[in-house]
């Protein structure tokens, strides 16, 4: 029998309204124009939905008209430094500090320049505002002077040419950084205008300290009744479900936890409703898993030999009993490097390349969640237990007894 009409177009809506979802998820920033235009399409049609939605599940706020289409997006956690701004594209170095200060300063000159900027302008004008008595205060120094300052200001430049806010008209960043020419960009004021997600101007914080000033910057409705002390909670969770690799009940405030004890089932159905991300619900806390593994900026396991030691090591700290200390780490990276030489990269079995590799690897395992770090030791958390190796009860078909075997354990 055929399939009513009137379902197929329903499903057809579902289908559309989680791709808009997964794609703001994915880039909370997207131009009618670009690689993203398609996505960007998507959600405009479906905008009253999505914002509704953000709002009420999340506190983020939706705004779209005929170019973009913004999810101010905050964080459930302001205090974890793992996902750092790149200049572009998953391989590119993280941003530093500096390369943070100078991302502000120049979004500070733009907003106050014209619609058309050189490089080389910008940069004049950014050592201006780097000159400023705070920021000197505070251990900034901007002047130019040396390659490493030009490479900053390029990956910056680079990261504004991906957000859309910069549009590069004529030369490159690469030949300004040598000294031997410039680059002409337009500005595009209403990306630019956009960029800001917090719920609060800068400009009005009056806190001194970073970690005052980045409360006061995020902080939203005073929560004066019980409906929105619950509503923050409801919105901390959901934000955490959809940002965090592993929500761990232990990280969790007493009033979280109670929360997230009697409304698991509705928050999780929720997520998943919208975005098909599927749930892992264990004693320690919750993993929402995407099944198209594309809502990520961090994969495990990669490819090539970064991936494949990082995949190794979680392995063997999988296995361990308590703390492993770096030391022991990078003598097993030795090993592995050894024992993988034909299959990894040359430059793996250089002395001291065991330092870089399980360097990598406890970063991207932090910022998976999977362990923590303590002094010169890494720690295991509950969720690295999907990637230990254990010895499993193999079936005989025709009824004899079990035989050991081997293979991942989950």
């Amino acid at each position: 029998m055929s399939t009513p009409l009137a379902e197929v177009l329903d499903g057809q809506h579902a289908a559309d309204l989680r791709k808009a979802a997964r794609a703001l998820l994915r880039e909370s920033l997207l131009l009618a124009r670009g690689p993203h235009a398609d996505s960007f399409r998507l959600v405009r049609r479906h905008a009253a939905e999505l914002r509704e939605w953000f709002d009420r599940n999340t506190g983020w706020s939706l705004h779209v008209d005929g170019e973009t289409a913004r999810l101010r997006r905050t964080p459930g956690t302001l205090t974890d430094p793992t996902h750092p701004a790149h200049e572009a594209g998953r391989a590119a170095a993280p941003f530093t500090r500096r390369r943070y200060v100078l991302l502000c300063l120049a979004l500070a000159v733009l907003e106050r320049g014209e619609a058309q900027t050189a490089l080389g302008r910008l940069a004049d004008q950014v050592v201006l505002e780097a000159a400023a008595p705070e920021l000197a205060a505070a251990g900034i120094r901007f002047t130019l002077d040396e390659r490493d300052e030009r490479l900053d200001l390029a990956a910056v430049v680079r990261l504004l040419i991906r957000l859309g806010v910069l549009r590069r008209i004529a030369g490159d960043e690469d030949a300004y950084v040598s000294g031997v020419g410039d680059a002409l960009y337009d500005v595009e004021r209403r990306v630019l205008a956009g960029l800001l997600a917090t719920p609060r101007g800068p400009s009005l914080v009056q806190a001194t300290g970073f970690e005052d000033r980045l409360a006061e910057i995020t902080a939203e409705t005073a929560l004066d009744s019980d409906e929105l002390r619950f509503r923050a909670i409801r919105h901390t969770l959901t934000r955490r479900l959809l940002d965090d690799p592993v929500l761990y009940y232990d990280e969790l405030t007493e009033a979280e936890r109670a929360y997230l004890t009697r409304q698991r089932g509705f928050l999780t159905a929720r997520v998943t409703e919208l975005t098909g991300l599927v749930p892992e619900v264990r004693a320690e806390g919750i993993a929402m898993v995407d099944p198209d593994d594309d809502l990520t900026d961090l994969r495990m396991p990669e490819q090539g030999t970064r991936g494949h030691a990082t995949l190794l090591l979680a392995e063997h700290l999988a296995a361990a009993e308590g703390p492993v200390t770096i030391a022991a780490l990078r003598q097993r990276a030795r090993e592995l490097a050894v024992e993988h030489a034909g299959f990894w990269a040359k430059t793996a079995k250089e002395p001291g390349a065991e330092e870089w590799l399980v360097a990598q690897a406890v970063d991207r395992l932090v910022a998976l969640g999977l362990v923590t770090l303590r002094t010169g030791a890494v720690v295991a958390r509950p969720a690295l237990a999907r990637y230990a190796v254990g010895d499993p009860v193999v079936r005989d078909p025709a009824g004899d007894p079990p035989r050991p075997g081997r293979t991942p354990r989950r």
